[in-house]
């Protein structure tokens, strides 16, 4: 009896998103539980959001008005074809050989499941901020350890500021071993929360769209930093890979003037 009305509740706050989970679920565990899913899904997703920048690049050289939305600080012209091309391929190698094997293993060892009810809007909303505040602090501790650790700047977190001037496809251009943990970080952060697998997937695409537009290298009329003061967005992360050592976090900016690195 007590068990009943939480189960209708579920369901009566969220028929929408009941109905999308079950047209999700049906049929398709096999494919939801593959422990392949996360990987496959992050390089996926990763190269999709990447390509209306693409575009945007293509059009830089010819487009006055695209190039007016370039981040300033001597960001120079957009990045060639040829430069998103062979980042596209170190990235889908790192993936293939490392990421993919290893969060398959790490999915094994979760044994996920999935539910028969969808959450709530509250709740989907609850778990998505807490992923994203929890993703946020341990992005800021581990990137600001592999900074101020010569070792781990040297053979973890270095290859990935060869780019100085950052590009969209380049948000996932590191070592093998950064990219893996970046990952591990977003799974992990969705696991302590304790996410249902409707709010962990809309972490993970909203966490790839806003890695990307943060090394997309435009300050776009449009982008989320403009619409929500808080975050960062493009400018600073630039500026991160400009200066080194300011501007650690990957979206909010409250760790960083907490600690005294923020640079605007």
């Amino acid at each position: 009896m007590m068990d009943t009305p939480s189960m209708d509740h579920g369901v009566a706050c969220a028929p929408v998103l009941q109905g999308l989970w079950e047209h999700v679920r049906n049929g398709q565990e096999e494919i939801l539980l593959s422990p392949y899913l996360p990987a496959l899904c992050a390089f996926l997703t990763h190269v999709l959001f990447c390509a209306p920048f693409f575009v945007l690049d293509a059009l830089g050289s010819v487009c006055q008005q695209v190039r007016s939305w370039r981040i300033a600080a001597g960001s120079g012209s957009p990045p060639s074809i040829l430069r998103w091309f062979y980042c596209f391929w170190r990235v889908l190698f790192k993936y293939l050989t490392i990421v993919l094997p290893a969060t398959a293993l790490l999915q094994t060892l979760r044994s996920p499941s999935l539910p028969a009810l969808a959450p709530s809007c509250w709740q989907l909303f609850v778990e998505v901020c807490a992923c994203f505040l929890l993703f946020d602090m341990l992005f800021f501790i581990w990137h600001f350890s592999m900074h101020r650790v010569p070792w781990l700047y040297r053979n973890i977190h270095q290859l990935h500021h060869q780019h100085q001037t950052p590009f969209a496809l380049a948000s996932q251009d590191a070592s093998s071993a950064e990219l893996l943990s970046l990952l591990l970080l977003a799974l992990s952060s969705a696991w302590v929360v304790g996410c249902h697998p409707l709010s962990e997937v809309l972490f993970h695409l909203l966490n790839s769209w806003m890695a990307v537009e943060d090394h997309c290298g435009y300050n776009l009329p449009w982008a989320l930093h403009r619409l929500l003061p808080f975050l960062g967005g493009a400018p600073f992360h630039q500026a991160h890979h400009s200066l080194y050592n300011r501007n650690y976090a990957p979206y909010f900016t409250h760790w960083d003037h907490l600690f005294g690195t923020y640079y605007g």
